[in-house]
């Protein structure tokens, strides 16, 4: 008798509510202390890489922080939304944080392929320092007016790792690379590199990469230790030749309109746990590529090649700064100065 009187007074409650709400001007997202928000975060990966391990001490130190007002759900390895229905996700508020490659903003935020350019870096070290705020790299990522266009703000940048090139045979000049097809995120920054380089881009999902090595219907990619590794990759490959060549940089972005209806204590609370999540996932992402490399190792099955510094410089000369000029008006001039200025100051 009881659940049947609360179902005939719920609608004349919701209604009231709403006229109230209406009445006084207020935003329920900002009502008081006791407004609890809904925060879910999708990634592709498992959740043992850099990007899981960060995500999940996200959401730990969220909800802490927030005394449990914001209430965080994690869905990795593509459980909830994957590669091709991510941004739009994202875009919609059905999702309201990814820590997205940067080569998936392509088509919202070209500029961002700055981070898809071939040997930016030379070791994870050098990366806090150019891609600092302060940088014209790190302007492009941080005050980028394209993805706030699209409703998206960018809380932070995790490092998934340096690119090595796997395959079923060694990868030692750019000789080796020719007629054989290599999965790549989609990004037309990558696709010359490869094609610059001889080989064939194919663009494939993170989740759909091992049975393509499997099947044959690709012969290698380029990704970090920690992927290769936890998505057994190398199991289905001979080779993983340890190039550098790439970095794959996670730009944590929340939706803005999500964001924005927080109440001031909560926003605070957003940007001081994505900055230490930044600063975890950066020193978790060296030890978690190092393991990952030593289970590769150990397994048996895949050798591990180290090119010598003249064979790596031959894949570089090829697309340095030939590669950052080809795209000097999407990425901006001043970033590729800047770029170009550093990479002769390293030699």
């Amino acid at each position: 008798m009881t659940s049947i009187r609360q179902s005939r007074w719920k609608p004349l409650v919701a209604c009231l509510s709403i006229c109230l709400l209406a009445l006084s001007g207020c935003n329920p997202a900002r009502s008081g202390k006791q407004e609890k928000f809904e925060l879910r975060f999708a990634h592709v990966t498992s959740t043992g890489t850099p990007k899981g391990l960060a995500a999940d001490y996200f959401a730990k130190n969220i909800e802490e922080k927030s005394d449990g007002r914001i209430q965080v759900e994690v869905f990795p390895n593509s459980e909830l939304y994957g590669d091709k229905d991510e941004m739009q996700a994202l875009q919609s508020n059905a999702v309201q944080m990814l820590a997205p490659a940067s080569a998936k903003f392509t088509t919202i935020a070209p500029s961002l392929q700055v981070l898809d350019l071939p040997f930016i870096f030379d070791e994870p070290d050098e990366i806090p320092d150019i891609v600092s705020p302060e940088t014209e790299i790190g302007k492009a990522i941080y005050a980028n007016p394209d993805l706030e266009a699209n409703g998206l703000k960018v809380l932070g940048l995790w490092d998934s790792g340096m690119k090595q090139i796997h395959s079923n045979s060694p990868t030692l000049s750019p000789k080796d690379m020719k007629g054989k097809k290599y999965r790549i995120q989609p990004s037309d920054v990558l696709r010359t590199q490869f094609e610059t380089w001889g080989g064939i881009p194919s663009p494939l999902a993170f989740a759909e990469v091992y049975n393509g090595l499997q099947q044959g219907l690709i012969d290698g990619g380029e990704n970090t230790y920690s992927n290769i590794e936890s998505q057994k990759m190398h199991t289905v490959q001979k080779y993983v030749t340890e190039l550098d060549h790439g970095y794959i940089g996670n730009i944590l972005t929340v939706n803005k309109r999500w964001y924005d209806e927080l109440p001031d204590d909560l926003q605070a609370v957003v940007d001081e746990s994505a900055d230490e999540a930044s600063e975890f996932n950066r020193q978790e992402a060296q030890k978690v590529n190092a393991e990952s490399k030593r289970i590769i190792e150990e397994s048996g099955d895949t050798e591990i090649v180290v090119p010598t510094k003249k064979q790596r410089q031959s894949f570089k000369d090829m697309v340095v700064p030939s590669e950052y000029e080809k795209y000097r008006d999407v990425i901006g001039p001043e970033v590729v100065d800047e770029l170009i200025r550093r990479n002769k100051e390293r030699g």
